[in-house]
């Protein structure tokens, strides 16, 4: 594909996006499905070069598909479920992600970055007109003031200045807006060094995480391998501490490690390399991600290790949350002060990302002699104890609870679990009618959702009602009622609940979930309150009043 910049640039724009990668372009295609224009500035003149961030999440593809770039991934990309760990040359563990048939998708695939931003780049293109993408441009100064903000862009045609009633910054963790606001991050950088190579080799190894400590190949080493489409390897070994970061990633030092490996695991087919990069581990992060009217998503207010795979897919997370929100508020139909519900939540997410992630950085990579023993130790258990082997589990990424979100709403159902209550992540359903087979999260990425589990006629009718009212008038979109239905039920109507998904929102009888745009649970009732549920849908739409 072509990346011409563009002749000239408006002098205005809704929102001005810093940062054309993944997460940028996803950012500007969710506010785009909402009506909004999008100016979208990247400094290179093309797709990112190398693998960089390879797995995606299951969260990440449904956001994704909110735009019409799930499927192409997941059509391109390389599912898994499952992982391997070696000591040396021995198995000490297999793990299994949580997943079952009933998925829309697996819990991982595998897929180079280049790709996922080509997909969400054209995703963008298809929200009638309103993203555009300068390629090649350079963000510089910047001046916000209580209405917008000022931006100085550096572009093939000279220097421009453009006005954008929101920034939204997205441009790495070398970001220019974060540096022009006089920002900095809070947390550590780990020492442990990885090289990063991509070959192109053809090998009929499933696609699983693998990973070697201290393999005979590369003795006293750590080795990753991802399995990529393409018949493209991601392998990340980890260099020692007297080892030059210049000379580890030049070619002559890079491919007899690559090869010694590939000799060990009994990989003969010949092979080339496509990309070598260095890399350390990083636990920072900004303290807010709201500055007035500039935002903050992805690695510009957030570096999270790889370990775990929290990076692009976090960065995804943010973009959920905030093109939503920042979309009631262009529209009116909120407060400004939604969006620090955007810097509070998405904090609160770093935070734990980077706890989990420290954990995995610490082993993978371990920070002192100390804990290189204590990982020796559980690796040598392992190998003959399995109660051990829950202390080396990779602990991939998945959904992060918002628990004490101001957002939060009533819960007059606790009864039903943990797993749907407000400020969780709404758990999947599979949903059958009429011979059609569909998912809850394909209801997600626009509107708010009114759920209806088993309630009777008289309810549904009732929040079809109310879904129709409190959009009247709005400018933002109009809410959905999904109702659905156990093996009991009766209503031809309603969707029925596949087979081993019926607890997934309790057992607890007729009951009313409000599901927020971005798929997470705001309030639960008993259907006897149903009442409620309304009252608390029709805040976000003020404008029905």
């Amino acid at each position: 594909m072509s990346f011409t910049p563009p002749s000239s640039l408006p002098d205005h724009v809704p929102v001005l996006v810093a940062g054309g990668g993944p997460v940028g372009l996803t950012t500007a295609a969710l506010l785009a499905s909402y009506g909004i224009d999008v100016l979208v500035i990247e400094a290179d003149e093309g797709y990112c070069t190398g693998s960089r961030a390879i797995c995606m999440a299951r969260r990440s593809l449904e956001i994704l598909d909110w735009v019409g770039a799930g499927r192409p991934v997941l059509d391109k990309g390389l599912g898994w479920t499952a992982g391997r760990s070696y000591f040396r040359d021995r198995e000490v563990l297999r793990f299994e992600m949580p997943h079952d048939p009933t998925q829309r998708f697996d819990p991982m695939v595998n897929i180079q970055q280049y790709y996922v931003e080509a997909y969400a780049h054209e995703a963008a293109q298809r929200q009638d007109e309103r993203v555009q993408v300068a390629w090649g441009c350079k963000v510089g100064a910047i001046r916000q003031d209580a209405a917008g903000v000022d931006v100085t862009l550096a572009t093939p045609q000279g220097e421009r200045r453009v006005r954008a009633d929101w920034l939204v910054a997205c441009d790495g963790g070398r970001s220019t807006v974060r540096e022009q606001l006089g920002l900095a991050f809070t947390g550590m950088q780990y020492e442990g060094r990885y090289v990063i190579v991509d070959i192109e080799q053809d090998s009929r190894r499933p696609t699983e995480r693998l990973a070697w400590f201290d393999p005979p190949s590369n003795p006293g080493s750590t080795i990753l391998m991802h399995r990529q489409p393409d018949n493209v390897w991601r392998i990340d070994y980890q260099i020692g501490e007297d080892e030059d970061a210049d000379e580890a990633v030049k070619p002559e030092n890079v491919l007899p490690r690559v090869q010694s490996h590939l000799d060990m695991i009994g990989e003969t087919a010949p092979w080339k390399p496509l990309w070598i990069s260095i890399y350390n581990a990083k636990c920072l992060t900004l303290e807010r991600y709201r500055h007035g009217r500039v935002l903050f998503a992805g690695d510009a207010g957030h570096l999270v290790p790889i370990f775990g795979v929290r990076g692009l897919n976090s960065g995804l997370d943010d973009a959920g949350n905030l093109a939503w929100k920042l979309a009631w508020v262009m529209r009116g139909a909120a407060p400004d002060s939604l969006l620090d519900t955007f810097s509070e939540e998405r904090v609160h997410a770093t935070r734990q990302n980077i706890a989990y992630g420290a954990k995995s950085t610490e082993f993978m990579a371990p920070p002192s002699h100390g804990f290189a023993l204590m990982r020796e130790a559980a690796l040598r258990l392992a190998l003959d104890d399995e109660a051990v082997r829950p202390l080396i589990n990779p602990r991939q990424s998945s959904p992060i609870s918002y628990d004490g979100s101001a957002l939060n709403g009533a819960d007059a159902l606790p009864e039903a679990g943990a797993a749907c209550a407000p400020g969780m992540p709404a758990p999947e359903l599979q949903l059958g009618r009429d011979g059609r087979t569909s998912h809850l999260s394909q209801a997600f990425g626009r509107g708010f959702v009114l759920l209806a589990v088993d309630c009777p006629m008289a309810t549904q009718a009732m929040l079809a009602a109310a879904c129709a009212t409190v959009a009247d008038g709005t400018q933002v979109p109009a809410p959905r009622l999904v109702a659905a239905q156990g093996p009991g039920g009766d209503d031809p109507r309603a969707w029925r609940i596949a087979p081993g998904n019926e607890g997934r929102y309790g057992r607890a009888g007729p009951a009313v979930f409000l599901v927020r745009p971005d798929g997470y649970v705001l309030g639960r009732w008993p259907a006897a309150q149903a009442d409620e549920a309304v009252a608390a849908l029709a805040g976000f739409h003020p404008q029905a009043a």
